[in-house]
This record gives structure tokens, sequence and C-alpha cells, in this order.
């Protein structure tokens, strides 16, 4: 993963405790992962955070910090990956993770047509929060573990093209030094 953009993109442990308005979270700089940036704790951030952002509860936010501090995963990651569900992608998500559960659950589709006042709300909530929590649970549960292992997988993959990088800038140096002395040993200097 890109380390250094990342560092850049999101705020250090000082920087957050100079804010006056954010010392009560003094407690979450004694767990060092929770804004460092490595393989274990963005995985671990990602698993987290794409799990929570499914689920169809109020305070996600709040959930995915608290599951953050208890597996000591990468806080602002987990924050920034709760808003893949947000108020312009919620509708179509939710709605595709309750069609996902109808499917699962072999139940007939509803038709219902949605109108914001309560007593739709609670009328309708009682027959389709079943199918839309099981495709929810399901769908976050499948994306995050992906994720886990994606990012596991990417950031291996990157150590490695930047390892084999390093070798062969090495090698391409000690190729170069090694002709650079083969040219300056006396006697094969050429005179025209």
């Amino acid at each position: 993963m890109p380390k250094k953009l990342l560092k850049r993109l999101f705020p250090s442990p000082e920087q957050v405790r100079r804010k006056r308005s954010l010392r009560f979270l003094a407690p979450l700089f004694s767990k060092p992962n929770l804004f460092h940036i490595n393989r274990r704790a963005v995985a671990r951030a990602f698993l987290i955070g794409v799990f929570t952002a499914f689920l169809p509860l109020p305070f996600q936010m709040g959930i995915v910090a608290f599951l953050a501090f208890y597996v000591n995963a990468n806080l602002p990651i987990s924050l920034g990956l709760v808003w893949i569900s947000n108020p312009v992608t919620i509708p179509p998500i939710f709605y595709a993770t309750y069609l996902l559960g109808t499917e699962i659950l072999g139940i007939k589709v509803d038709d219902f047509q949605i109108e914001l006042s309560v007593e739709w709300f609670l009328t309708e909530l009682t027959t389709l929060w079943v199918p839309l929590l099981v495709g929810s649970l399901v769908t976050g549960m499948v994306l995050s573990v992906l994720s886990y292992f994606g990012i596991h997988l990417a950031w291996r993959m990157h150590v490695i093209h930047s390892w084999n990088k390093r070798v062969s800038k090495r090698a391409l140096k000690q190729e170069q030094r090694a002709l650079n002395n083969k040219n300056s040993a006396p006697g094969n200097h050429s005179d025209s």
C-alpha cells in the first residue's frame, strides 16, 4: 500500500493531541496501531470498516470506532470506510442487500412504495427488516473478508515490487561501478 500517501491524508496523533476539542480522545493514544499505518492495522481497518458500512444501523461511526479500538485497527481508515454507505449510496446498497436477503431466505420480494412517515416506517419495517438484515450481514461479511485478504495481498505485492526494484537498482549500480573500474584501470586507456 502507498504508506506515504496514507500518512499525508490522515492526521498524526500529535496533530490530534494539539486540538483542544479532541483531548478527550487521549486514551486512544495508548494503542499505537490506532494511528499507525502497517499491514495488520490497515487490513483490520478494512475488515471492520467495510463490514460496519453495510450494517443497516444508525451510529455506524461509533460502532466502528469501538471495534477499531477493540481489535487495534487503524482508526482514521476505519472511520473513512464507513462512508461507503452515505446518503447517496444507502438506497441502492440497502435495496440490493434486501434483494439478496429475500433470495437467501426464499421470500417473495414485496412491492412497496416508500413514504416518509413514521406510520409507513413502523408497518413496513416489520416485513423488510429480516431480509435486509440477512442480506446486509452476508454482504458485509463477504466484502469485509475479501477486502481484508485483498489488503494483505496488495501490501505483499507492493513490498515485493519495491524489493525487486531496489535489488535491480543495486545490481545496476554494481555493474556501472565494475564498468567504471574496468575503464579506469591502468592499461585500459585507448589512445587515438
